[in-house]
């Protein structure tokens, strides 16, 4: 509050839709993982609106520190876990989900038994299609990071927009058939345009980095350009007024004391001047260095897993 003050009202304004938008996010996260969590416990644990009770730890874990109890996210009450994405359960939960295997099948999605409107998925009400979701893996800048990437399309080539494959995949839904359906064109250029994006900004973010990198590298090299600079026109100062006392000593020994000062000074000045170069040139080869090493980094490795395919029909 007291930081806020000190800002005027267009500066309070975006503060506070930052922190509004980074509860949000939170917010979703761990609806998301709270549903993953739900979906993957299955009957050994029950579920509430704040969390849930785990009544049996899946097989393996309770050497890892998870044991039977209340877990809630966000925490309420003193006794319960904090459950989040870096907990041993969880970590296990999520990569249980995706690796495992799902045969294709058909499944029917009851709009009307999702209780809420989605606006946007009610002109595909009574349309069938299919819906694939895919694992992406990205390694760049000696980072690994996973996306999920979720596409679907209609019968007739219409494909859905933006995160609506995933609003389906939210509807409550019944298996109607099992089996291996043939490929389709439309679903097939949805899923290249959606990695095509996926990796387009991707690549904008590491441009962000490397740009960041080179101006740090650039800042420093002007720092210490300018350091060395102001150093020697000191001592070019210093050597003037030298000369100048030098000029009107009274005695040969002051003359002489003055010239050796004088030369001192040149030397150092001398030193300098060569430090300046030899500085320059390793900020020229860390520059290079720099770019280098950028430059292998930023190309991506990409891995992509097909997790499921299935046709769908809304109703």
């Amino acid at each position: 509050q007291a930081l806020l003050e000190n800002f005027d009202e267009q500066v309070q304004d975006k503060l506070r839709i930052s922190a509004e938008e980074s509860k949000s996010a939170r917010s979703r996260y761990e609806r998301m993982l709270l549903e993953l969590t739900h979906a993957e416990l299955g009957d050994t644990a029950s579920f509430d609106d704040e969390g849930f009770n785990l009544h049996r730890v899946p097989d393996g874990l309770a050497a890892i520190g998870v044991s039977p109890g209340r877990y809630e996210l966000p925490r309420r009450s003193g006794e319960a876990h904090l459950y989040r994405i870096g907990h041993p359960l969880a970590m296990y939960l999520a990569e249980q989900a995706k690796n495992r295997t799902l045969e294709s099948a058909k499944l029917l999605f009851d709009y009307a038994a999702h209780g809420q409107k989605i606006s946007t998925l009610e002109p595909y009400r009574g349309k069938v299609g299919r819906l694939t979701a895919k694992l992406i893996e990205v390694k760049a800048f000696g980072e690994s990071e996973q996306h999920l990437l979720v596409a679907a399309c209609t019968s007739d080539g219409l494909s859905m927009a933006e995160n609506d494959p995933e609003k389906l995949l939210k509807l409550p839904a019944m298996l109607q058939a099992s089996g291996i359906f043939s490929a389709n064109a439309a679903l097939d250029a949805d899923v290249d345009l959606r990695k095509t994006e996926l990796l387009r900004s991707i690549n904008l973010r590491n441009l962000g980095y490397f740009e960041q990198e080179v101006r740090k590298l650039d800042s420093w090299a002007d720092d210490l350009k300018l350091g060395l600079e102001q150093e020697i026109k000191e001592i070019d100062r210093q050597i003037k007024e030298v000369r100048s006392t030098a000029a009107i000593a009274p005695t040969l020994e002051e003359k002489l004391s003055w010239q050796k000062k004088q030369r001192e000074l040149e030397t150092k000045r001398g030193k300098l001047r060569r430090d300046l170069f030899a500085r320059q040139d390793e900020v020229e080869e860390q520059r290079n260095n720099l770019i280098g090493e950028l430059e292998e980094q930023l190309q991506q490795q990409v891995k992509e897993r097909t997790l499921f395919t299935i046709e769908w029909e809304l109703t």
